[in-house]
């Protein structure tokens, strides 16, 4: 979790969270088979986190800071991957702005709360079995086709970038 602050007091949050154990969309950008493998996924997550809810005041919106705010947030994790799924990708761009790459949008196979879960349910119960999303989120959220991002957080990529950049070698 990162904060915003402005003259001492918070106006913006970013939330972290695991991520799901395979969504369609990043198994398409990182090329992974249709054949599932636990051990390919575990790898793979073990270098990945979720960007689950950034939340501006709503003073501050329309200023121009969440996509310098996410992009930091995302700079400042540990993970070499940082996902996000936003249905607000569809009316701003400012995941894009931040330095994500859309990868796609994901449309939910099955309406029904266990299909629902697959994209949007928490995979860390006590036992490893799949938590379904309550019965609000999913009246909330059951037509949603949110878009997928992903942000390359590794840092020798980026030296290598900048290196590009400034000319340096």
């Amino acid at each position: 979790m990162t904060l915003l602050w402005h003259d001492g007091e918070p106006i913006g949050i970013c939330v972290f969270t695991s991520p799901a154990l395979s969504l369609r969309q990043r198994n398409r950008y990182f090329g992974l088979s249709s054949k599932w493998s636990r051990v390919k996924f575990r790898v793979l997550n073990a270098k990945l986190i979720t960007l689950s809810r950034v939340v501006i005041h709503p003073t501050y919106r329309g200023a121009g800071l969440a996509a310098a705010f996410i992009r930091r947030s995302c700079e400042s994790c540990q993970w070499s991957w940082v996902e996000t799924l936003a249905q607000m990708g569809h009316l701003n761009p400012f995941f894009e702005r931040a330095g994500f790459v859309r990868v796609g949008v994901t449309q939910a196979q099955s309406h029904s709360i266990a299909g629902h879960s697959a994209i949007y349910g928490n995979r860390n119960s006590r036992h490893g079995k799949q938590r379904f999303v309550s019965e609000e989120t999913h009246k909330k959220s059951r037509y949603a086709e949110p878009v997928y991002y992903i942000f390359d957080n590794r840092k020798e990529t980026k030296t290598d970038t900048d290196s590009e950049e400034t000319g340096d070698t």
